[in-house]
């Protein structure tokens, strides 16, 4: 005999039949997300800037999920709009078109003080996080559902930073704030053709581009910014990147978060409510 409560859970957040594409999949936030979706049913195209991080994403994935038959990966970089069509054509002759975009694409470069700020890295930290991490994918794949009248979910990438800036890390900030802003924006924009645009807003995940700054290589202690971190985030711990995939699935399932847009969802341990 079938359990009522499963079933209704599955109609929730089954995404059998749909495809989703995770730019920036092959990133350890990224990859999370699109095995959530795999394991949720979706098709999943990752999409990545270099060959090497794409096969190892994609071996993971599968190892992980079983999914083989069901992921793919496409070689494009998110930052050149003619990339980005035709990946997405490459996509939507995969399988079913996209209904799912995920802006996972970002990072930061180095930090240090506002006055010894070097503007040629700060463009190119802005050009990673909004245009490539955001505007450019945004773009070409929302004209497209508008063309066909496909209802999609956009989930962008938002950050600490995008509410309270950290320092010496000025181009992330201004980029994450911008992210912020144009989900919110978008998210207006697109209502009426029935696409909603949200936001995940990672706390402290120990990834590829942060360690450095969090752990000690040497000694495997906390640096001075991580016990910073740890001293406002209320559970005490920075977060392991599996707890994003229930958010990952929520915004992506058009069932269970059909009248939510334009929010962006911190999944932080309590950073942002952090008080004395």
């Amino acid at each position: 005999m079938s359990n009522p409560a499963s079933n209704w859970l599955e109609q929730l957040f089954l995404l059998e039949g749909r495809t989703a594409i995770v730019a920036g999949g092959a990133g350890v936030i990224g990859t999370v997300m699109a095995g959530a979706l795999l394991k949720a049913g979706a098709n999943v195209a990752v999409w990545s800037r270099t060959r090497e991080s794409l096969d190892r994403a994609l071996e993971q994935l599968t190892a992980e999920t079983g999914g083989a038959d069901r992921l793919a990966g496409f070689q494009v970089d998110t930052g050149d709009e003619e990339k980005v069509a035709q990946a997405l054509r490459d996509t939507a002759a995969r399988w079913t078109p996209p209904s799912i975009l995920i802006n996972a694409v970002g990072g930061n470069r180095g930090k240090g003080p506002f006055i010894a700020t070097d503007t040629a890295q700060f463009e190119e930290i802005l050009r990673l996080n909004l245009l490539a991490g955001l505007v450019i994918p945004t773009k070409v794949v929302a004209a497209f559902w508008i063309d066909k009248g496909i209802r999609g979910s956009i989930i962008n990438l938002t950050s600490m930073t995008s509410y309270t800036p950290l320092s010496g890390v000025w181009g992330y900030d201004a980029a994450k704030a911008g992210v912020l802003s144009l989900t919110q924006a978008t998210a207006n924009e697109f209502a009426r053709y029935g696409i909603r645009v949200n936001a995940i807003a990672p706390g402290f995940f120990l990834g590829k581009q942060n360690k450095a700054l969090l752990v000690d290589e040497e000694t495997g202690d906390y640096t001075p910014r991580g016990q910073a971190v740890i001293a406002r985030t209320p559970f005490g711990r920075f977060g392991d990147p599996e707890e994003l995939a229930g958010t990952t699935l929520f915004l992506a399932s058009e069932k269970a978060s059909g009248f939510v847009t334009g929010v962006s969802i911190p999944v932080d341990g309590g950073y942002l409510i952090h008080n004395i």
